[in-house]
C-alpha cells in the first residue's frame, strides 16, 4: 500500500512540474539543479552496497528528463545528458569498479579513436571540429561506458523497476508540458510531415523517441505494476496522455519502436508467469488495445484524419510518398558508398554529414547509427557492430534471468536505426540488458522450510 501511495504522490509531483515550468520555463534550470544535487548527495553517501543502484537511478531520471531539459534550456548544455550518464558511471567505476568479462566494450572504445585522426585529414576547414567530433562520438561513448559499467553488475528485478520509474517519471512532466504548450492540435496542423509544434516546439522525432520510451515503460507498469483496480486505471489514464502525444507529433519511429518494444517484453513475460497470472494479461491484453484504438480514433479526429494519411505514407492530399522512411533511405545509401569508398578506416567522424553540405548546401545528420558506423569507421564499424549485437546475446545465453532483456535489445536496435543516437536513451537501455538481473528471496518460506525440520 505504501509502494502505491508513493507511486501516485511521485506522478502527482512531476505533474505539477510540468505545470510550473511551463508558466514559467526559467524554473527548468533550478529544476535541473536540484536533481543534479539529489541524485549526487545520494550516490556520495549510499553505503558501498548501494551505490550501483543509486548510480542507475540518477542515470535512469536524466535519461527520462534529457529531451525535456533541452526543449526548455534547463540544463547546462545540449549534450548535458550523455555527459551526466558518462559522469555518473564513471563515478560508479571508481566506487564499484568494472567486470573483465565486459572487455569488448573497452575495446569498443577505442575501436572509435581512430575516426577522429581520420577526420582531422577529411573534414572540411570551414567545420568546427570539435564540435562536430563531441556530437557524433558523445552517444557511442556514452554507451560504451554505460556498457562497461553495467556488465554482470548484480541488480534485483524489484530494482530494475524502480529504474524504468525513475525513466519515466521525467517524461510525465515532459508530457503534461507538451499538453500545456499546444492543447489543441489541429491548430497546428500544417501537413502529413512530422510536427514541430505539436510536439512542444522541439524535434518531433526526439519527442517522439522519450514519449515512445514512456509508452512501453507504463504498458510495463500496467500489466506488472498494478495489482488494483486504481492503478490499472492511472496507468492506463498516463499510458493514453503520452501515447496521444507521440502519435501526434507525426513522427512514426518512437511510436512503432514502442510497440515492437511492448509486443517483445509481453512475450516473454506471457511465457515465465503462471496460469493465473496468464489470464490476468490476457484481460489486461483486452483493456489496452482498447485504450490503444480510443487513442487512435482520438489522434485522428484531433488532426483531421492526417494521422492516417501519415501512417498510411500519403501527403495531405491523399497521394502516396515516393520514400517511406522520409529521406532515411537515400542518407542510408550516401552512408554505405562511403564505406564502399573507403572501408578500412572509413571516412572520418562527422565527415558522412561534413559531405552533405558540401555537396548539397545542408548538414542532414545520420538517422541510422548503423550505417554511420560502417560510413565513418570503416572496418573498425564493423567490429563495432558484432561486439553491440553479439555480446548481449552471448551474456543471454547464460543468464536468461532479465525479462526485459529482448525489449530492451529492441529498443535500443529500432531506436539507433530510426533516430541514430541523438539522445542518451538507448545507449542507457542497451546497458540494463548486461545486468546480473536476482530475484529476491523469499524469507518466510526459508522459516518456514526451518521450522518443519526442527
Amino acid at each position: 500500500m505504501k509502494t502505491n501511495i508513493t507511486y501516485i504522490s511521485a506522478v502527482a509531483l512531476h505533474m505539477l512540474i510540468g505545470m510550473v515550468v511551463y508558466f514559467n520555463e526559467s524554473i527548468a534550470k533550478i529544476y535541473f539543479f536540484i536533481a543534479l544535487t539529489f541524485f549526487l548527495y545520494r550516490v556520495v553517501v549510499a553505503p558501498n552496497n548501494k551505490k550501483t543502484f543509486e548510480i542507475l537511478k540518477a542515470c535512469a531520471y536524466f535519461v527520462g528528463a534529457e529531451v525535456f531539459f533541452r526543449m526548455t534550456k534547463g540544463s547546462i548544455s545540449y549534450e548535458a545528458g550523455k555527459y551526466l550518464v558518462i559522469f555518473f558511471m564513471l563515478l560508479g567505476m571508481f566506487y564499484k569498479g568494472i567486470s573483465g568479462k565486459g572487455y569488448p566494450y573497452f575495446l569498443y572504445i577505442l575501436l572509435l579513436i581512430p575516426s577522429i585522426f581520420v577526420a582531422s585529414t577529411t573534414l572540411s576547414f570551414d567545420a568546427n571540429f570539435r564540435t562536430n567530433i563531441a556530437f557524433v562520438l558523445s552517444g557511442p561513448i556514452c554507451l560504451g561506458i554505460a556498457a562497461l559499467f553495467c556488465y554482470d553488475k548484480r541488480i534485483s528485478m524489484k530494482q530494475l523497476n524502480t529504474l524504468l520509474l525513475y525513466v519515466v517519471l521525467p517524461i510525465i512532466t515532459h508530457t503534461v508540458y507538451i499538453f500545456f504548450y499546444n492543447p489543441t492540435v489541429r491548430d497546428v496542423l500544417s501537413g502529413t510531415g512530422s510536427n514541430r509544434a505539436a510536439s512542444g516546439g522541439w524535434g518531433a522525432n526526439q519527442i517522439s523517441t522519450v514519449l515512445g520510451l514512456g509508452m512501453f515503460i507504463i504498458a510495463v507498469r500496467l500489466f506488472t505494476k498494478s495489482p488494483n483496480f486504481g492503478l490499472k486505471i492511472l496507468n492506463v489514464i498516463l499510458f493514453s496522455a503520452i501515447s496521444f502525444r507521440a502519435i501526434v507529433t507525426f513522427s512514426r519511429g518512437g511510436v512503432i519502436t514502442a510497440i515492437a518494444t511492448i509486443i517483445a517484453f509481453l512475450v516473454i513475460y506471457y511465457a515465465k508467469v503462471n496460469r493465473k497470472k496468464k489470464n490476468e494479461i490476457i484481460a489486461l491484453g483486452a483493456l489496452f488495445i482498447v485504450s490503444m484504438v480510443s487513442v487512435w480514433i482520438i489522434s485522428s479526429k484531433q488532426t483531421d484524419g492526417y494521422i492516417d494519411l501519415r501512417y498510411a505514407n500519403k501527403d495531405h492530399l491523399g497521394r502516396e510518398k515516393g520514400d517511406i522512411t522520409t529521406g532515411r533511405k537515400k542518407l542510408f545509401q550516401e552512408e554505405l558508398e562511403g564505406f564502399i569508398s573507403n572501408p578500412f578506416f572509413g571516412i572520418g567522424s562527422s565527415r558522412a554529414k561534413d559531405q552533405r553540405i558540401e555537396v548539397e548546401g545542408q548538414g542532414v545528420t545520420s538517422h541510422s547509427e548503423i550505417s554511420r558506423l560502417l560510413a565513418e569507421h570503416g572496418l573498425l564499424g564493423v567490429m563495432i557492430i558484432v561486439i553491440l549485437l553479439f555480446k548481449p546475446i552471448d551474456l543471454r545465453s547464460w543468464n536468461r534471468r532479465n525479462i526485459f532483456f529482448y525489449a530492451f535489445l529492441c529498443f535500443w536496435f529500432a531506436t539507433v536505426n530510426h533516430s541514430s543516437m541523438r539522445i542518451a536513451a538507448p545507449a542507457f537501455i542497451y546497458a540494463l540488458t548486461l545486468l546480473n538481473v536476482t530475484y529476491d528471496k523469499r524469507p518466510l518460506h526459508r522459516k518456514q522450510a526451518a521450522q518443519l525440520k526442527a
